[in-house]
């Protein structure tokens, strides 16, 4: 099967010296990108976003975007191909490879629509280009990637949000990698996926963290295991998207968040700091439950 596969894409010769990346200060308070300690990883920049690569994973850490719902702009995405990043090797990157003849989809990790923004249209349309790098998706099952109503319902809410009171919201996504990831075509198929929000409220920084899991979606798919031969269903059971604590993501990512842990908006964050992962999950059914303790447009 795999003589029929496509080969990687060659790395197109693209310069992207002049990529800034994710502002630290884009909040005017300082939101560093999260770091994963002992762990190899390449910080790659983009127009308003940048990507913390895990070249053993070929696989986003984290990603970082600043969204400024004041400068966003309404760019069409057609016409854009899928690349590589020509500034690391192709074999530290997934390319088209993993995606082809199959129902799993190049999962955006920085939402296009957030991201397109700018001063200019030529700098929203560099950032939507941008966005289409490879080091920007993961591979996610087909049902989950198109189905995904509250976890595309809370991206909505909060660009919306953005949007609406044209302020600026910082958001961290990624994978949540475990020894219970598939691997498919050489790459692991993470299980989870986390983003954690970050704006300001009266002037201080706020936090909330969330996290959402495939696994359902992937038993019907040649090639991966089914599931329960890995081993048995992870404590988040069928899809379903929850509020977390950021501290549970830290753990369970490895990435560190200490900074947005003391500033968690989720109560329970603050009134239980010792309970065990998985124990304060909170499932969500819609934007309107969102556990926050505070209105977003205040």
């Amino acid at each position: 099967m795999d003589a029929h596969l496509p080969t990687p894409l060659s790395l197109i010769a693209e310069d992207l010296s002049d990529r800034i990346g994710f502002d630290e200060q884009f909040l005017d308070l300082r939101v560093p990108i999260p770091t994963l300690e002992g762990v190899e990883t390449v910080l790659l920049p983009y127009t308003n976003f940048s990507v913390l690569m895990r070249p053993d994973k070929r696989l986003a850490a984290i990603t970082a975007l600043g969204i400024d719902g004041e400068k966003l702009m309404d760019i069409s995405r057609s016409g854009i191909d899928w690349r590589l990043d020509p500034r690391i090797p192709e074999d530290q990157q997934t390319g088209e490879r993993v995606y082809a003849r199959n129902d799993i989809d190049r999962g955006h990790l920085v939402r296009r629509a957030s991201a397109v923004w700018g001063d200019t249209r030529d700098h929203a349309a560099q950032a939507n280009e941008d966005t289409f790098h490879f080091t920007n998706a993961a591979p996610q099952a087909a049902g989950f990637n198109q189905s995904l109503e509250l976890w595309l319902g809370l991206e909505t809410y909060l660009l919306e949000n953005a949007t609406d009171y044209r302020r600026r919201l910082i958001v961290f996504t990624g994978p949540i990698f475990s020894d219970l990831d598939p691997v498919y075509r050489g790459v692991e198929i993470p299980l989870q996926f986390f983003k954690v929000a970050v704006f300001l409220v009266e002037g201080e920084l706020a936090a909330t963290g969330y996290i959402a899991d495939q696994t359902p979606h992937l038993t019907d798919l040649p090639e991966i295991p089914p599931r329960g031969v890995i081993d048995d269903p992870p404590p988040l059971g069928p899809f379903r998207t929850f509020q977390v604590p950021v501290r549970d993501i830290a753990t369970l990512t490895g990435l560190d968040l200490t900074g947005l842990i003391t500033v968690d908006r989720m109560p329970i964050a603050a009134s239980l700091p010792s309970a065990q992962v998985t124990s304060t999950r909170r499932e969500l059914t819609s934007p309107e439950n969102l556990d926050l303790d505070f209105d977003l447009r205040d």
